[in-house]
């Protein structure tokens, strides 16, 4: 059975609105939000404050919009993608709903107490959205990029260059770690000083 909100949720689905209104106005406001704080398209001066362009920001933020628009195969990633990151929000929402059941309030505050931790997440989120939006681009023959890349680390998982990126990885991650565990020795003193 088919409920009057079912009918109105296709009707617009049939009026483009998920195809083109919605997308559009999601790149407009980004590309808009982006311009007008890095005021990389100029800034003017009145009375001593200086302020973003925001007509030329407009108008660049509605050319691309269209732009947008007007490739099919970008809004179908938009689509396809955008929903999937809004499950991980929901999954990360409720994950901190149930860590926040063990601490009183205000003393949730994970950014100045477990800055290490804040930064695994951050990378973990970071890791997961963009395979999402690795799952979501395609090839002309309909496989995704993520496919695509399990299929070529499971074919060359034990080729010449597998070994050589692996080994490349882990010798950055090893310089990485041993120049941070030194910690700051500029203030240390030279002999004979």
């Amino acid at each position: 059975m088919v409920t009057p909100l079912g009918k109105a949720v296709q009707f617009f689905k049939d009026f483009g609105l998920f195809d083109i209104v919605l997308p559009f106005l999601l790149v407009f406001a980004i590309v808009y939000a982006v311009l007008d704080k890095t005021r990389i398209l100029g800034q003017y001066t009145y009375k001593g404050e200086s302020y973003p362009n925001k007509n030329l920001n407009a108008v660049v933020a509605f050319v691309v919009a269209m732009l947008v628009v007007a490739a099919a195969n970008i809004v179908g990633v938009i689509n396809e993608a955008l929903p999937n990151i809004v499950l991980l929000l929901v999954v990360l929402v409720s994950l901190l709903l149930l860590v926040g059941v063990f601490f009183k309030t205000g003393e949730l505050d994970l950014g100045t107490t477990h800055k290490t931790t804040v930064g695994i997440f951050i990378g973990l989120i970071s890791i997961g959205v963009l395979l999402i939006f690795l799952g979501a681009i395609r090839n002309e023959d309909g496989k995704s990029w993520l496919e695509w890349v399990f299929n070529w680390i499971i074919e060359q998982w034990q080729g010449p260059i597998f070994a050589s990126l692996l080994i490349f990885i882990l010798a950055i991650a090893t310089i990485v770690w041993l120049t941070k565990a030194g910690g700051d020795k500029t203030t240390a003193k030279r002999p004979g000083e």
